[in-house]
């Protein structure tokens, strides 16, 4: 039987903040998601406003490497 930990609001902040400093560009995507889903189970704006600005970072690197990526296809062609 699995045992099912809740995280504190602190917790959930600590882990995105966790996820944002050592993401990859390999793990980018399941990063964000694992973000995401962190965010979805906050209670109230308050917390949420709290992970904002690393939400906006990883989606920023997202958008930055994703560019870059497909400016290196293009460049191969």
């Amino acid at each position: 039987m699995t045992k099912i930990v809740m995280l504190t609001s602190d917790d959930k902040i600590a882990e995105i903040k966790r996820l944002y400093y050592r993401t990859t560009r390999q793990t980018i995507t399941v990063d964000l998601a694992k973000a995401l889903q962190i965010l979805k189970s906050m209670n109230g704006e308050d917390e949420r406003e709290r992970a904002a600005v690393y939400m906006d970072g990883l989606s920023q690197m997202r958008s930055d490497w994703s560019r870059k990526d497909k400016e290196k296809g293009k460049s191969k062609n």
